[in-house]
Parts: C-alpha cells; structure tokens; sequence
C-alpha cells in the first residue's frame, strides 16, 4: 500500500472526475460570488479529507501498538486507506496531485483539472496562498503539461499561452520560472505576439520577464537557471 497523495484518483474517467470536482471551476470564476460558493466547498473537502487522515493514521497507530505485524493487510486499515484517497480525490490540491499512471499526460481525465489548478493560482493568487498554498503541486503540474503532446493539443495549448502571458506580466512567484519550459512547449506566434506587447508595455515585471522569456525562446540550448537569469537581467539593465 503506497502513501502517494491521490493515489488511484487518475485511474477512471472524466465523468468521475467531473462528479468529484466540478465545483472547482468556480474558483476560476470572474463572478467574487462564485469563487466565494467554491471557496466554502473546497474548505469542507480539505476539512473532509484531513478527518479521512486522522482515522487513518489513529487506525494504523492502534495496530501498531497491539503489535500487528503486517496492518495493512488489516481490512479496517484498507478500509480507512481507501476512505483517505476518495476525501483527497474530492479536494484540492490532492485531488491533482497523481498523473504517473499515464504514458501520456493528454490521455488524463483529470488534465482539465490539472490546468484549473494552474490557471486559479495565476488569475486569483491571493486566494490560491490562503486556501491551497502548495508550490510542490504547482511545480509537478507545470513541469508535467511542459510536454510536447499537450502543446499539440489545441485545448491545452490556448490555455497554457494563457497561463504564460499571465505569469509575465506579474511580480514573481514561487516556481513562476517553471513556466518558460511550458513556454518552450507552446513557442509560436500567438505567444510571441503576446509576449511582445508584454515587453513592450508599460508594466516593468512585464518588460523583464517578457524580453527573458523570448530570448530564451530563441535560445533553446541555454538553460533556465538563475545564473542565466542574472546574467541576462545585468545585461538588460545596462
């Protein structure tokens, strides 16, 4: 029995995961009152999900205390493990977290999910930190979409050009760098045209971020690194 955040929530369809989380495209609503419906549905699945962790882990400790051998072939302990995975499957960000399954990632049904996750931390930042702050999750999903069968997809592509104009235009953000890979992935004219008018805009995170952005993407050997990045700042500040 592994201890994988959502594990066995990637391995059935898109109508189960709709069941599960369709609730969450209200986080990405332009509507506060929306968002706000959203917010209280994902704090009493995290609220959920977190007692499923305690019976859990009270269940297993019991057994290791009255010295049972191998517990998790204990039914009560299966049983509490499998109540685990179903709470988390239903809140967020556990319900996205486990895609490995899959050869290749377009295959997912949980993808819209996975890019709901992105697009909710890039539009609404501020609610995201609050209610489900986990950089470790963002950076998994970002470096997973970075693929170049997700960049064919049509779907996907639009909202990862989405996701990168976004991400250029604002002030940095843990793990934010992780996005030139999707931008690599997606590289074409409509996201030159946007990140053109991003440098050339009045918004001085845009102009940086932006002008580094597109010289990497002429760059494709050149790494992402911080000292990559500093060099090219000290050079674009002169």
């Amino acid at each position: 029995m592994g201890h994988e955040k959502g594990r066995g929530a990637d391995m059935d369809d898109a109508l189960a995961w709709d069941e599960r989380l369709a609730w969450a495209y209200g986080l990405i609503s332009k509507n506060p009152a929306e968002r706000a419906v959203a917010l209280d549905h994902l704090a009493s699945a995290q609220k959920a999900a977190a007692e499923a962790v305690a019976r859990f882990n009270t269940t297993l400790m019991s057994l290791q205390e009255q010295g049972v051998e191998e517990p998790y072939e204990v039914p009560a302990l299966r049983s509490a493990w499998e109540e685990r995975l179903r709470a988390g499957a239903r809140s967020l960000p556990d319900g996205v977290w486990n895609s490995l399954d899959h050869e290749d990632i377009v295959e997912w049904p949980g993808l819209p999910y996975a890019l709901l996750f992105l697009e909710w931390e890039a539009r609404y930042p501020d609610e995201w930190t609050l209610a489900a702050k986990e950089w470790g999750t963002k950076e998994k999903l970002i470096r997973e979409l970075a693929v170049d069968s997700v960049g064919r997809d049509p779907v996907a592509r639009t909202k990862l050009i989405d996701l990168v104009e976004i991400v250029v235009r604002r002030a940095y953000r843990c793990k934010d760098r992780e996005y030139v890979r999707v931008a690599r992935v997606v590289d074409g004219p409509p996201l030159r045209v946007r990140l053109e008018a991003a440098r050339r805009s009045e918004n001085p995170w845009a102009q940086l971020h932006a002008g580094y952005v597109l010289w990497l993407l002429d760059r494709p050997d050149v790494p992402n690194s911080p000292v990559v990045w500093r060099t090219w700042l000290a050079d674009a500040q002169q």
